[in-house]
């Protein structure tokens, strides 16, 4: 197990009750001359990081920000990120990240939902910002980081600036108020139940909502993810995903705090340069998420593919355990797959070195400290449990649940009840406790009298060898209730003959999973961390089926 994870150091307290600054403190503490980022040509020791923060946090505090003030961090990854986070956690202020895909209305959405005091941002991000921040009227300080960033040190010039503190309304170089700064002195105090950060979800099905992630949470996931993956010292996590998903910043960035390790940070995901990074960063552990995995498999071979060091995948959703033997024989690592959220963390996991259920995301969660405990529980639509077997509502309970949603108290009371967080996915138990994922509610598709799980249907499409990305939805059908329809992608030099896909469908498929329409697409919607958008693809035109593949038009009969 790991050596040893960060966490108070009175033994009677239980772990995960911490802030982030005490936990940013011990994290120090236990070897502060360690690297603990690595990102765009940087080394950042875990002692130059913390004084960074502190001079982070005393910068906000000159501006006038302090506890419970929002700011947002409209940000690529970048060490500031990461200093603004813990520097206005050390403050008791909330960090509001921003997807960096979000254009002028949907940032100020968030900005305007969050009442954000302050915005900071990148230079390739700067016309985005100045025009939601000029529709916000709650923000008083914009700040500019200057420095570059990306692989080689250099990702855009950085345009002339106010050095200094300036006065409102004018953009600060962010970059020159740090270094002016002294080191926060006198903090104020922060709980542990305070606010965090603000995650904003994706908002797949309407506006986002800000998931509240308590200062609890975060040490929380770090401690758990360290003790999951079996982490220590020598470690070194890499993750290409976005700063502003949860999975970097509970497991990789908390995960590496908590063991002490090195975090090694690409600037996003790229599937040919992928083990490229990997072997660069001398990675031993990797973060996956959604088609990650796929589409590194359906990469042509190479002599390099075992040449890394990696030692654990981690990641989700599950896959068949066909798809990931066939990943483990190729490039080496173990891969463990497990179920969580932004609302928590504290899902299901498989356990390193035991046998897999297949298409199973394992066990609930246990955390290093034996007095927090982890529930999942499946119920049906009245509340009451489903018994091993039955198909339900996925709930969770354990002390490192989200609050609530920001400002948001139906969304909040339809999520959080009697101590209970629903997910929103559907789900089933074994006997012993094993969890499996079926699908998210509002992607289960209803077609003469069965139910379909979209992501079953997906899965089987992407292990098509012609196929390299695939998603399913629902569409009306003349009959009522929905009809199966498929979205996919060539594997490039690659053709997809829909009507052979269908009958490859058909033999390893139940007839009324297979799907009646075919859009054969060069590329699929997708959210920053990776997500297909499907609600932009039911929302794209009227008519769903016209100008696609018909399998009934095309006269092929399945029984």
């Amino acid at each position: 197990m790991a050596a040893r994870i960060t966490g108070p150091t009175d033994a009677t307290r239980p772990m995960w009750e911490m802030s982030l600054g005490e936990f940013l403190d011990e994290a120090v503490s236990r070897n502060p001359d360690k690297p603990f980022l690595e990102i765009a040509g940087q080394v950042i020791t875990y002692q130059q990081f913390h004084r960074n923060a502190r001079q982070t946090a005393g910068m906000f505090r000159e501006m006038g920000v302090g506890y419970g003030d929002r700011v947002c961090l409209f940000l690529p990854n970048c060490p500031e990120f990461h200093y603004c986070w813990f520097g206005l956690s050390l403050l008791g202020a909330i960090s509001v990240p921003v997807n960096t895909a979000y254009k002028r209305d949907e940032t100020a959405f968030v900005l305007n939902d969050s009442g954000a005091k302050a915005i900071v941002t990148h230079p390739t991000l700067l016309p985005v910002a100045e025009a939601a921040a000029n529709l916000t009227p709650s923000v008083e300080r914009k700040l500019l980081v200057t420095t570059p960033t990306g692989p080689a040190g250099i990702d855009a010039p950085a345009p002339a600036v106010p050095q200094g503190l300036a006065s409102a309304g004018e953009w600060v170089n962010f970059d020159a108020a740090q270094a002016q700064a002294g080191e926060l002195g006198d903090p104020p105090a922060v709980s542990p139940q305070d606010i965090s950060m603000l995650v904003y979800t994706s908002g797949t099905t309407g506006n986002p909502k800000g998931v509240q992630v308590t200062h609890l949470m975060y040490v929380a996931a770090g401690q758990g993810f360290a003790y999951w993956t079996e982490a220590t010292e020598q470690d070194r996590f890499f993750t290409c995903l976005p700063f502003f998903h949860a999975n970097a910043q509970y497991y990789s960035t908390m995960g590496a705090l908590a063991a002490g390790a090195t975090l090694v940070v690409a600037e996003r995901f790229s599937a040919s340069r992928f083990w490229e990074q990997v072997r660069g960063a001398e990675a031993t552990v990797v973060n996956f998420i959604g088609m990650m995995m796929p589409v590194l498999l359906k990469q042509p071979a190479a002599e390099s593919d075992r040449a890394n060091r990696v030692r654990l995948f981690y990641g989700s959703p599950a896959f068949s355990p066909e798809f990931l033997q066939d990943f483990q024989d190729r490039f080496g690592p173990a891969v463990i797959v497990g179920f969580g959220m932004t609302e928590t963390c504290y899902g299901a996991i498989e356990r390193i070195g035991e046998g897999r259920r297949p298409n199973s995301s394992g066990l609930p969660r246990l955390h290093p400290d034996s007095r927090f405990v982890n529930q999942i529980r499946i119920v049906d639509d009245a509340g009451a449990p489903a018994g091993p077997g039955g198909v339900g509502e996925i709930t969770i309970k354990n002390p490192a649940l989200m609050p609530g949603y920001w400002r948001n108290e139906e969304q909040t009371r339809l999520a959080l009840r009697d101590g209970w967080l629903h997910t929103g996915d559907l789900g089933w138990q074994d006997a012993e406790g094993y969890l499996y994922f079926v699908d998210r509610k509002k992607d289960v598709i209803r077609r003469r009298g069965e139910n379909i799980s979209s992501q079953e249907v997906e899965d089987l499409i992407k292990r098509h060898p012609s196929v390299l990305d695939c998603a399913v939805i629902a569409v009306p059908s003349e009959l009522g209730e929905d009809e199966v329809k498929a979205y996919v992608t060539p594997r490039p030099p690659a053709e997809i003959d829909p009507a052979e896909l269908v009958y490859w469908c058909a033999d390893n498929l139940a007839y009324f999973k297979v799907p009646r329409y075919i859009e054969v697409r060069e590329e699929l919607p997708r959210t920053p961390s990776l997500r297909v958008r499907k609600d932009l693809l039911r929302q794209e035109r009227e008519n769903l089926v016209e100008d696609c593949f018909d399998r009934e038009a095309a006269d092929i009969r399945l029984r």
